[in-house]
């Protein structure tokens, strides 16, 4: 079964009791976003740009007039990227409901079923209703819009309009007055019909009475929009047809699975490889990186374009494209939808990327501050997209008064040269450029450094391709140059480096970027021993069973943060495979493969998460690390688009495809450690289709 559906992406059954370590499960219709609440029936975070209710819950549930988190009773939760399941028992209720964001709906439905378990009497549930909905344009923090709103009465509805004049907090955007913005929302029975049993203008109810084991069907549905929806015929649509709305989602998301590795499909100009291996694990993730890249589209008519992928959702940065994140799923935009690619690499290109770290869409404008990656992340995405695509031509794509693509890449790549302060090595600013949570990963560091060899040798090799090969000799003079000064860095014997501080000072830092990224742009210049001590630091303070912790915790910098995703306490989802990866290039790919189970156990929870806490922090669910909550002080999003780099892992390392920049495809794979029946079919690298398997890569037969 080479292309995955729904039912191959179920999550373990994650049982939430209040104020569990728990980041909810989020859900998305490529407009619409939502995160269901902790309860059997609440959603938070419903949010379509630029309408907005920024992390408001609504549908809080009410059993017999009481709140039912007040139970205290366990609430199980189930995903599938179409759908929710949650279930959990009230005083011998059973309730089950089913959360949908249905096809191009600005909203979601939940499915209820309460059935009784106990002897006939009746039933009063009831949903909580709230809205924070507002219009702001653009989006620029991480926490979206939200305002203060006014309740009425619909019929049996609830309808929220913001107070007069608006109120809210829009933060660098700014609020519409004028905007007729509406949350519409409400129960029905199962024939569609709006129900309200309560007085109470918050509450939405219904009374039933039920015999022993009789069942009560119904759903809560809520609709948000603007001046230009009519919100009602969008309850009325969705309230006409429950299972209709549930089965048209099931319908989209395996459709567009499918489209993933289709080429020629109906929804992107690409397809990536299919994948054909006995390695459970192996297929796992190579299939959970293409659905977490594939989670992040958003296809909203108020984007500059057409197409945007997002970085986080669903509670925060939900309108920003981050360019570093964006570049670590980079072989699947260029293998999969490369004309959205080429698109926003000219977008970017368009903008100062030493004055942001990504663009929010709604405007296209700049977001953030500048990320020292930015120079790095720009020279990938462009590799990628010609080599992958064969279009050589856009690196004469004139940008910006007549530089083309190639003259930026060439000043990328040598961008570091204004950053040395004292040193042949670049510094790379504070910690707000770099991790923000190591305050000892600062200044001239040796991954982004070992990037700028990279960089250069890569500006080389596409100068020469575009036709440009005058100064191509010097970028790789300087390159080589370069390498023994990084090496100064690392610390002979211990596998790790130093960061070089203002003042000389040379401070040990094990954190996992320095290994990844070394590892994965320089290990043919590491001597043997270097390799093999990299390696075994890897093993020995990154790795643990299911998950990695990105600084080790016997760094001094361990006591500094708690954040998850660059500290001792887990790892941002890029990471794992990232440095699985520079383990298979640095010579250690049976520590990989056998580190393969445990990463697949961790892919039960949806798509990746902007960190997974590692084993000992919190009880893993069903053998895989958890996904950090977005409590403070984790502040963790349930889901992050960098999910593409565990395909990278298995395209570009265990099958060791490189499309290099001149235009040739070369193989050096590493089966034998995996499954050496595994093959990949259509991989499509410059207009030619590829086979890759064992004995390395050929064209595929027509």
């Amino acid at each position: 079964m080479p292309v995955p559906i729904v039912d191959d992406f179920v999550s373990a059954t994650v049982v939430d009791r209040f104020d569990d370590m728990l980041n909810p499960f989020g859900l998305t219709n490529h407009v619409a976003v939502a995160q269901v609440g902790h309860d059997v029936l609440a959603i938070s975070s419903l949010n379509v740009p630029p309408v907005s209710q920024g992390e408001c819950v609504t549908g809080r549930l009410y059993v017999g007039g009481r709140l039912a988190e007040s139970f205290g009773q366990p609430v199980e939760h189930t995903w599938r990227p179409d759908r929710v399941t949650r279930a959990t028992v009230i005083e011998n209720w059973r309730i089950e409901t089913i959360t949908v964001l249905p096809p191009g709906a600005p909203g979601a439905v939940v499915r209820i079923e309460v059935t009784n378990e106990g002897g006939e009497r009746e039933l009063e549930l009831g949903a909580w209703v709230d809205a924070q909905v507002v219009k702001s344009v653009p989006w620029r923090r991480a926490e979206p819009p939200r305002g203060y709103t006014v309740q009425e009465r619909d019929g049996a509805r609830r309808r929220a309009r913001p107070a007069s004049p608006p109120k809210g907090m829009a933060f660098h955007g700014s609020l519409e007055p004028t905007a007729q913005v509406t949350a519409l929302q409400g129960l029905v029975d199962a024939s569609g019909t709006g129900v309200d049993a309560s007085d109470d203008d918050r509450i939405v109810a219904v009374r039933a009475v039920l015999g022993a084991g009789e069942t009560w069907v119904g759903a809560f549905i809520v609709v948000v929009g603007d001046e230009g929806h009519d919100v009602a015929s969008s309850f009325d649509a969705l309230a006409a047809d429950v299972d209709g709305a549930i089965a048209a989602s099931e319908e989209m998301w395996n459709r567009e699975l499918a489209d993933l590795f289709t080429p020629g499909g109906d929804v992107t100009s690409g397809a990536l490889p299919l994948l054909e291996t006995s390695n459970d694990a192996l297929r796992q993730l190579y299939w959970w990186g293409a659905m977490g890249v594939l989670w992040f589209r958003r296809e909203n008519p108020a984007g500059v374009r057409s197409r945007h992928y997002d970085t986080l959702m669903p509670r925060y940065w939900q309108t920003t494209t981050f360019i570093w994140d964006h570049s670590l799923s980079s072989l699947v935009h260029a293998l999969n939808d490369p004309e959205e690619m080429r698109e926003q690499i000219l977008h970017w290109i368009g903008l100062d990327i030493n004055e942001h770290f990504g663009t929010e869409w709604l405007t296209g404008g700049p977001a953030g501050n500048w990320y020292s990656v930015n120079q790095y992340a720009m020279v990938r995405l462009v590799t990628d997209y010609v080599t992958v695509t064969g279009d050589a031509g856009f690196l004469d794509e004139p940008v910006d008064g007549g530089r083309t693509v190639g003259d930026h890449v060439r000043e990328w790549a040598l961008a570091w040269q204004d950053k040395r302060v004292g040193s042949p090595l670049a510094d790379y600013g504070e910690i707000d450029n770099l991790l923000e949570c190591v305050s000892t990963y600062v200044h001239e560091v040796a991954s982004l450094n070992a990037a700028n060899v990279w960089c250069m040798r890569t500006a080389a090799a596409l100068s020469r391709r575009q036709g440009q090969p005058g100064g191509a000799d010097e970028l790789e003079r300087l390159a080589d140059e370069l390498v023994p000064e990084i090496l100064k860095l690392y610390r002979p014997g211990e596998g790790f480096f130093n960061a070089r501080h203002p003042d000389g000072t040379l401070v040990p830092v094990r954190h996992c970027y320095d290994f990844s990224t070394v590892g994965t742009t320089i290990p043919q210049d590491l001597p043997g021993e270097t390799r093999a001590e990299m390696v075994r630091f890897f093993v020995d303070h990154l790795r643990t069973p299911s998950w990695m912790r990105a600084l080790s915790a016997c760094d001094a910098n361990a006591g500094f943060s708690v954040r998850p995703d660059h500290q001792w306490n887990g790892a941002y989802p890029a990471w794992p495979a990232d440095s699985a990866r520079a383990a298979i290039q640095l010579g250690g790919a049976d520590a990989v493969a056998a580190w393969l189970p445990g990463l697949a156990r961790t892919t039960r929870q949806g798509p990746p998460g902007q960190a997974h806490f590692v084993e000992e922090v919190v009880e893993p669910i069903e053998g895989g690390a958890r996904k950090a909550p977005g409590q403070w002080p984790y502040l963790i999003d349930w889901a992050c688009s960098s999910a593409g780099a565990w395909c990278e892992l298995v395209i570009e390392s265990i099958f060791g495809v490189h499309a290099h920049p001149d235009g040739t495809v070369t193989a050096n794979p590493v089966l034998e450690y995996f499954d050496p029946t595994a093959r990949l079919r259509g991989l499509r690298l410059g207009g030619v289709t590829y086979d890759v398997d064992a004995d390395g890569v050929r064209a595929a037969a027509p």
